[in-house]
């Protein structure tokens, strides 16, 4: 997990930065129940129960849309390659009659879905440093590719990353049940080696499609859906006036680790920290009201999707 980044130039500087940047990844299989455990991420935070309820709920919907019978029919798919392996042509014809049988399903149900999601994957992926040393990797990352170094700049760049990846392999329904079909056929005339070529060409056709949570933006949502509920609040305490202005500073701070790892433009997020800014002069002196929060939980929500779609 951790990287031995290679340095050449500038050893010393960039040596102690390898050590500070060390993502943590974390896999889990559609199969399990369990998703990624809360983790010390940016700025020594961990994924507060707010901020993994959030990433929690998405893995959940993601799930949700496995379907069972695609799932068997990608079993039986490795199961008929296999006993394939060990001649047993009766055994792989029956798996790939049953995976047809599943796909016939699938398809009864849904006769115009593209993609039969079978598998999620979770990958939660954080570093361990600060914003100054994040600028610095980046910084020292430009000077590579000046220099034409594309491949030094690479394996810095490819740990600068706060965020939850959620990866769904799907099998693609306008193939996958034709060529079953077609390595059925070649059995049934003895082509055993070119059967085996087909399915095996069959399981190299499933897509992967990653659904990306930007962990800072996601961090900076909750910090504010926090502070929300306090600028509500009439007559608020000096105690409640202090947390309100500490979850808006640490909103703003978690926008500018986004910022730097290049989650969203300068622009989006010079808007953000405008409109934070307006909240704060909003709720100065114990002022209270509703409304404070609709435009920039509405620009962070659209940030999230013009990053990832």
């Amino acid at each position: 997990m951790t990287h031995h980044l290679d340095r050449i130039a500038r050893t010393a500087a960039a040596g102690l930065l390898a050590f500070s940047l060390m993502p943590l990844t974390i896999c889990n299989a559609a199969s399990d129940k369990a998703t990624p455990e809360p983790q010390k991420g940016a700025g020594g935070k961990v994924l507060e129960n707010d901020v993994k309820s959030q990433t929690d709920e998405a893995i959940k919907h993601k799930r949700k849309e496995i379907i069972d019978e695609a799932v068997v029919a990608l079993t039986e798919t490795k199961n008929a390659l296999k006993v394939l392996d060990e001649k047993k042509t009766k055994d792989a014809l029956a798996a790939l009659e049953r995976a047809s049988g599943k796909l016939n399903i699938v398809l009864a149900r849904e006769p115009n879905l593209a993609f039969a999601p079978v598998e999620v994957e979770v990958i939660a992926h954080d570093v361990y440093t600060s914003l100054d040393e994040i600028k610095k990797v980046r910084k020292q990352a430009e000077e590579y590719l000046e220099d034409g170094q594309v491949q030094k700049a690479r394996r810095l760049l490819r740990d600068l990353a706060s965020e939850i990846n959620i990866s769904v392999t799907s099998l693609p329904l306008k193939t996958y049940p034709t060529v079953i079909a077609a390595a059925t056929a070649l059995i049934d005339q003895g082509k055993i080696e070119d059967a085996k070529l087909a399915l095996e060409a069959a399981l190299n056709t499933l897509v992967v499609s990653d659904h990306i949570i930007s962990l800072p933006v996601l961090r900076a949502d909750a910090k504010l859906t926090r502070a929300e509920a306090l600028a509500q609040k009439e007559g608020r305490s000096e105690e409640d006036n202090k947390t309100l202005t500490r979850l808006l500073n640490e909103a703003r701070e978690q926008l500018k680790f986004g910022e730097a790892l290049g989650y969203g433009t300068k622009k989006d997020h010079k808007m953000l920290y405008a409109e934070i800014d307006q909240i704060e002069n909003k709720t100065k002196g114990g002022k209270y009201g509703k409304g404070f929060f609709a435009d920039v939980k509405q620009h962070l929500s659209e940030l999230s999707r013009s990053i990832f779609g």
